[in-house]
């Protein structure tokens, strides 16, 4: 893989050049899917339903838009990865390359995203008087983990796609079922603690839920964080031995 880093960052460049070059909001659609629906969950179960008042000090669109940026990376990635290495296999056939470069690079436009997005958050953050604790220090480490689940997640998928195409068609629904296992528009906190464990075994779950405390400066859950990354670093492993056991046949079934 770092012999072929050039490869990485040309295919990661052409990704993002497409998204945004033709587009008539450029980059601002960065923008506009993670507030968009931070803002009508906000509407929703933040007005209509009373859980702004709950959530105080802490706004509730804060702290949705806090929860959305880090699944919306998840989201996005995953489904760009799952299906890069038959977008791309008109390279994977004519072209000898390490293979694992086609998801990797497909992370970069939703990386991209979430840094615009994150910038946004922090803006709001400041216009709405929520205080940045020293546990944001710990954000770098806990998007590290958000990275591993990520991986796993899209590594796993861009193999298995390659060979059964209907998971095309299956991804979106298990990642629109994934949502509301994650503690994106609740608090892990609102579940009876017999059952928190359940959502720790989310690869993203915990790490979701633990870097936005770090982020609002509320109690971090650290015991959730390490369980998730451990699913995360599971899935990765998994996902690497799947993708090396099945890539020689890429080029014949791609």
């Amino acid at each position: 893989l770092w012999a072929y880093r050039d490869l990485l960052i040309i295919l990661a460049m052409r990704d993002i050049k497409v998204r945004y070059k033709q587009a008539v909001l450029g980059i601002g659609w960065a923008l506009i899917q993670p507030i968009a629906m931070a803002t009508i969950l906000f509407v929703f179960f933040g007005l209509l339903m009373g859980l702004n008042a709950k959530f105080a000090p802490t706004p509730y669109l804060v702290f949705v838009l806090a929860g959305v940026l880090p699944w919306t990376l998840f989201e996005a990635a995953v489904g760009s990865s799952s299906g890069s290495v038959v977008a791309n296999g008109s390279i994977v056939r004519k072209v000898y390359f390490p293979r694992l470069i086609v998801p990797l690079a497909a992370t970069g436009a939703p990386l991209i995203d979430f840094a615009i997005g994150f910038c946004v958050l922090l803006i709001a953050m400041a216009m709405l008087g929520v205080t940045i604790t020293w546990s944001v220090l710990l954000v770098p480490l806990m998007i590290a983990s958000l990275l591993i689940g990520v991986f796993g997640v899209g590594i796993l998928m861009s193999a298995i796609t390659v060979a059964y195409r209907d998971f095309r068609h299956l991804l979106p629904f298990m990642l629109k079922l994934l949502f509301f296992l994650t503690p994106v528009i609740y608090p892990v906190t609102m579940l009876p603690e017999r059952f928190r464990w359940l959502l720790a075994l989310n690869p993203v779950g915990g790490t979701i839920a633990a870097l936005r405390a770090a982020i609002l400066g509320t109690p971090i859950l650290y015991t959730d964080w390490l369980i998730s990354t451990s699913i995360g670093l599971a899935a990765l492993i998994a996902g690497l031995i799947y993708f090396q056991r099945v890539e020689k046949r890429f080029a014949d079934i791609v």
